[in-house]
């Protein structure tokens, strides 16, 4: 213990803390690297988790109808005479091939109405055409 003469109290002598070391340069690459796939992962989680069957603007307000032709899930989004069909799950490119005319019989099984062509209008899709993802249709009821 050493004792401070101006204060005349005892002082207690603090050495200093040691510097922390430095992590070596492969050690820090490697945590960027493993943080960096980590980051990419759950940024996409959240943005899928945003991604779902919900209704595009001009088909809020719908109804929806699940259905499955031949193994493939559609959403169906009924709005007056008008269809919006969203196909669920990952297909191949090979798959894909199959599900336009599925995407025609699921918006005619929803509404019991007839598909008269794609949709216009307001309810036009903005998709390109062939999109196997989502589609609109026009129907003719009754």
């Amino acid at each position: 213990m050493h004792v401070d003469p101006i204060a005349q109290t005892p002082a207690i002598l603090v050495s200093p803390r040691p510097a922390p070391q430095q992590a070596p340069q492969e050690a820090r690459s490697a945590a960027r690297l493993l943080s960096t796939p980590l980051l990419f992962a759950l940024v996409l989680a959240v943005l899928l988790s945003a991604c779902g069957a919900s209704a595009s603007p001009p088909f809020f307000g719908s109804s929806r109808h699940d259905v499955t032709l031949q193994g493939y899930r559609f959403t169906v989004l009924l709005k007056d005479t008008h269809a919006e069909v969203i196909r669920l799950g990952y297909l191949s490119r090979a798959e894909r091939k199959a599900v336009p005319p599925l995407m025609i019989a699921a918006a005619e099984q929803a509404s019991g109405c007839k598909v008269i062509g794609p949709a216009t209008g307001i309810y036009r899709s903005p998709s390109l055409p062939g999109d196997t993802g989502e589609a609109r249709f026009d129907l003719r009821c009754g």
